[in-house]
């Protein structure tokens, strides 16, 4: 009995033990033994796991990244929601199991690490507020410094990633002050490279960059750190810099793409240097490039490379042939829209051909992905090219229309035959090798001459497989016809065609005013014994052609003045092209006295003068332009623009303020007729002063108030134009968008 009682008493013993040790296992339980078992099942049930899933799903992204070499790489890979679905599973189950520190083991030492996990995969999924307010927690609530640390250096990342610029370099600045541990150190030197690079400070970020080298481990990633550096060095104009880092790749176990391209940029940095052996040495390295059979996907590369440094030497011409190998090499290659885009770039601005600068630029954007940097500033530029080739189209047209509309009956009808004759001419040679391609086809011959796998240039390739021919045909269909959808009877007359100002045939794309007909007219059938057309034959065709063609001529007055009040406007719209968009002024001064000589009474005189005079006074030539434009339009805002003389010195500037304070005072007291006069008169006076964008725009806010909105409207596009260096001049165009709107 008494051995019975004893056993009970050590089993209640020991449940009492056992429910005493799990009472203070609490996760709120400051206890040894409670924080020791906590500390044990967080790390191992759940950080250790969440932290293997998260490095798994970044070095998943690093693997399957796709690097444009043809642009700085980013120093960080950029968080992209789209590419993180690939790992959306990795970084789901890290977060799933990192939350359970938090739910379960409040007083274990992971709790901060826990956070910081949460706050990563957040990142990497794009989910940038909830990152943010994760590190800020940590950053709030941790109680370890080194944890603390990591947090502000993941937050500054956020906010780089958030294009939040300011935020992050406050938080780099406080983190420069604090004594961080080795990872923390290596962590914040990229992170802030990064962000210097996102702003444009090529010079710091590769500085910084340079510094971290030594704390990091010779790998893949270490060697993309070191052509990155290379590459913002040679953007930094540091050619040296740059090769030493180049070099530095090879020593860092690269990818074989890191290496070959590190190899090719070295060679691009070396690329200006006049030593002839070291030039002979290049071009001995692209041969072997070349005929290397792991280069046979990267030749559009090499070719690139080639174009580049003929370019810098100066062979215009040379350089844009290998740019045009390169295309040929891999028309599918993401370098294809960047050699398009420096091949235009090369006609714009190097050969002045705008019309082929366009037929580039439109097949790059073509293939521009939208959110690339350049696609912007790329069609902005297309589209300014789409006007002159636009205007120069319109000149040459109606200048051939209207010398044609003088011929004699007899002359005129040969000049149009000739011209039908060489368009047939053309449209059977062009049949014929249509006729040879699909009798290759159908023979089974995949080798087609002329198609995209042949070694002709762009502009001997038939034009199905050429894209500037291409884009040229598209432009030239869409200016006769108009945007057409495709169906049935889409050629009847009963459509109506655009009204666009250039003509079809316009020669600067290589074509005839035989373009204005239709080229494929149907041949009719020919009587099997004499071979003679029945009626509707070529005979009617041709003469159907010459009908099509005559009727474009402007043999009426009231036709010939239409005429010659488009090539005025076009000659007006060209010269402000070159002033303001091409800043050539040269060209200016002669397509505006050429607008002068043929219609001296055009109403844009005042402001034409004005431009040549400006166009004069930036080549540094005397010219009669402000003279006359102040003799014979006094009271116009040109000539008020162009007393610049009168406003010189301190006393003039402090009358100028003077005179602004004054009508300012009449603008807020509401007398708004008396401070638009003075404003005027004021503008005359004082042109020159550097308050004269201010009041000029102070007129304008009266000319709204005062007058029409077309007088406003008018009033703001002239501010724009007069002060393009004003710093009032966003807040002017904020204001010409808002009336716009309003339209």
């Amino acid at each position: 009995m008494v051995r019975f009682r004893y056993s009970s008493f050590l089993l209640l013993s020991t449940v009492v033990s056992l429910l005493s040790g799990l009472l203070s296992c609490s996760q709120y339980s400051t206890k040894p033994v409670s924080k020791g078992y906590h500390n044990l099942t967080a790390h191992y049930n759940a950080y250790v796991i969440a932290r293997d899933e998260l490095e798994q799903a970044e070095a998943t992204l690093f693997k399957t990244r796709q690097e444009n070499y043809s642009q700085v790489l980013p120093i960080l890979l950029p968080v992209d929601s789209t590419k993180s679905q690939a790992v959306k599973q990795f970084l789901d189950d890290a977060i799933k199991k990192a939350s359970l520190i938090p739910e379960r083991h409040q007083n274990s030492k992971w709790l901060d690490d826990a956070y910081i996990l949460i706050g990563r995969a957040r990142l990497l999924k794009q989910d940038l507020p909830n990152a943010i307010e994760v590190f800020k927690y940590v950053n709030t609530k941790g109680t370890d410094p080194d944890d603390k640390h990591t947090a502000l250096v993941w937050l500054m990342r956020s906010y780089v990633e958030a294009n939040d610029y300011a935020n992050a370099q406050n938080v780099g600045e406080y983190l420069r002050a604090q004594p961080l541990n080795k990872a923390n150190t290596r962590d914040y030197y990229l992170t802030n490279a990064y962000l210097n690079e996102r702003q444009g400070k090529y010079a710091v970020a590769a500085a910084i960059l340079e510094a971290t080298f030594p704390v990091l481990p010779k790998n893949e990633v270490t060697a993309r750190l070191h052509l990155i550096a290379g590459q913002l060095y040679d953007i930094s104009g540091q050619p040296a810099k740059a090769v030493a880092q180049y070099k530095q790749v090879a020593k860092s176990r690269p990818s074989y793409d890191q290496l070959f391209y590190a190899n090719l940029y070295a060679i691009q940095s070396k690329g200006l240097s006049s030593d002839i052996q070291e030039a002979a040495t290049s071009e001995r390295t692209f041969e072997t490039m070349l005929n290397d059979r792991k280069n046979a996907d990267l030749k559009d590369k090499i070719y690139a490379t080639m174009g580049l440094l003929e370019v810098r030497k100066g062979n215009i011409d040379k350089g844009i042939d290998y740019y045009r190998r390169a295309i040929q090499a891999s028309p599918s290659s993401t370098q294809v829209p960047y050699t398009y885009q420096e091949i235009g770039r090369l006609f714009d601005q190097k050969k002045g051909d705008y019309a082929q600068a366009k037929a580039y630029y439109d097949s790059a954007l073509a293939q521009f992905p939208r959110q690339s940097a350049d696609y912007a500033a790329l069609l902005t530029r297309r589209n300014t090219l789409d006007e002159f080739v636009q205007y120069k189209n319109t000149i040459y047209t109606e200048d051939s229309l209207l010398r044609l509309a003088k011929l004699p009956p007899a002359e005129l009808n040969k000049v149009i035959d000739d011209a039908i004759r060489r368009r047939q001419e053309a449209d059977k040679a062009q049949a014929a090798l249509a006729q040879q391609i699909a009798d290759r086809v159908s023979g089974g011959v995949t080798s087609i001459p002329g198609a995209t796998n042949s070694d002709l240039s762009p502009d001997q390739r038939w034009v199905l497989y050429n894209p500037v021919a291409l884009s040229q045909g598209r432009q030239e269909f869409q200016s006769r016809w108009g945007n057409r959808p495709l169906e049935d009877d889409w050629r009847r007359s009963t459509k109506q065609a655009s009204d666009a100002i250039a003509g079809t045939g316009s020669p600067l794309n290589g074509e005839s005013l035989a373009n204005s007909i239709n080229p494929n007219a149907p041949l009719a059938p020919q009587d099997a014994t004499n071979g003679t057309p029945v009626i509707g034959g070529p005979v009617s065709a041709n003469q159907a052609q010459r009908d099509a063609m005559r009727a474009k001529i402007p043999f009426t007055a009231d036709g010939q003045l239409q005429a010659n009040q488009r090539v005025e406007t076009a000659l007006y719209k060209l010269g402000k092209l070159y002033k303001f968009q091409f800043n050539q002024p040269a060209d200016a001064i002669s397509t505006f006295e050429q607008l002068l000589n043929r219609y001296p009474n055009t109403i844009q005189k005042p402001e034409v003068y004005y431009l040549l005079h400006l166009s004069n006074e930036q080549l540094g030539k005397a010219s009669p332009w402000k003279d006359r434009l102040q003799t014979e339009f006094p009271n116009t805002t040109y000539a008020r623009l162009t007393g610049r003389t009168t406003a010189q010195g301190s006393d003039a500037e402090a009358r100028a303020l003077a005179v602004y304070t004054q009508i300012y005072d009449l603008y807020k007291e509401n007398n708004l007729t008396e401070a638009l006069a003075r404003a005027d008169k004021a503008l005359g006076d004082y042109a020159g002063a550097k308050i004269s964008d201010k009041l000029a725009l102070l007129r304008v806010l009266l000319v709204g108030k005062l007058q029409t909105p077309d007088s406003y409207r008018q009033a703001l596009s002239e501010f724009i134009r007069d002060f393009p260096g004003s710093p009032l001049l966003f807040r002017a165009k904020e204001m010409l968008a808002a009336v716009n709107q309003k339209k």
